[in-house]
């Protein structure tokens, strides 16, 4: 392909397979908020199968205990693992390290200790602190830079979760001073009502700021989770989708939603703009991971 392909616009140049990541769970929805939400070990295990088959890669992972209350247990992480991989053994599964409930560095960095069949390819790290509606998501620059030395240690790819444009600036410092390398990955999160808002433009300039090489996906919180995976599906980028971020299948909140029914979605309206979606093995080889996490380079 000459240069001249290259700055061509989509579709005119081919797209990339599309990646799906799929948030399943997250760490506040409840029961008493949708019976879809997978919560036990056993239904994020299952729920995990059913959107492998719809067309998901990347598997978003947060651990809830047997009271439903979100956990930093790495035991209750291996097991989920485990299951995820017993039945899905290409899926791309990255771990949770969020600030949102745990503070201390060993909490948030204890599921980077597993090892062996039941270590994550990837893991969560959130570039900045942020508000969310009912609390506050700490990560000051001393615990991101830690988290991620950890996970270079570790051979963990950082998926990096990035809600405005200053979170991008510190993904470029971390470049800069050795502590995050290739490959670039992660998710553009907007609509939150303290974070980046969901309009292109928003999503435009986010995605022009990002560092050469960068595979993104995009996000939209609520209501804007449609949108903005429409236009990820335009732009060029994966979309991240799921429950986590969206528990309703219309704007109107009249029709709670299944991440299967999600996933489905996306699926068709990608095919409609003859965008084909990745497997969970093409997905490997565009992130260069082989299995259980250990980079190909």
């Amino acid at each position: 392909m000459n240069n001249y392909d290259i700055d061509m616009p989509y579709p005119i140049r081919p797209y990339p397979k599309l990646i799906i990541n799929a948030a399943i769970t997250g760490m506040v929805s409840t029961k008493d908020d949708t019976p879809h939400i997978p919560l036990s070990i056993a239904e994020i295990i299952d729920d995990a199968l059913t959107c492998y088959n719809a067309g998901a890669s990347i598997f978003h992972i947060h651990a809830r205990d047997v009271n439903g209350i979100p956990s930093s247990d790495k035991n209750i992480y291996a097991q989920i693992i485990k299951g995820i991989r017993n039945r899905c053994p290409d899926a791309i599964i990255c771990v949770s390290t969020s600030g949102r409930y745990e503070t201390s560095f060993e909490k948030r960095a204890e599921v980077l200790d597993l090892d062996g069949d039941v270590k994550p390819d990837m893991a969560s790290l959130t570039l900045g602190s942020l508000n969310f509606m009912q609390q506050a998501s700490v990560n000051s620059p001393d615990m991101i830079e830690k988290l991620a030395v950890k996970m270079n240690e570790k051979s963990i790819v950082p998926e990096l979760e990035i809600f405005d444009t200053g979170m991008i600036n510190t993904a470029k410092v971390l470049i800069k001073k050795g502590i995050l390398r290739e490959p670039f990955c992660g998710n553009l999160l907007l609509g939150s009502i303290y974070s980046a808002s969901a309009t292109l433009f928003d999503l435009s300039c986010m995605v022009k700021s990002l560092p050469a090489s960068f595979l993104w996906a995009a996000a939209g919180i609520g209501k804007f989770q449609l949108n903005m995976n429409i236009a990820a599906i335009l732009m060029g980028g994966g979309v991240r989708i799921g429950l986590e971020d969206n528990i309703y299948y219309d704007s109107s909140k009249k029709k709670l939603a299944t991440n299967e029914m999600l996933i489905k979605r996306i699926v068709r309206i990608s095919n409609e703009v003859e965008r084909e979606v990745a497997t969970a093995l093409e997905a490997r080889q565009m992130l260069g991971l082989s299995r259980c996490g250990v980079k190909q380079f």
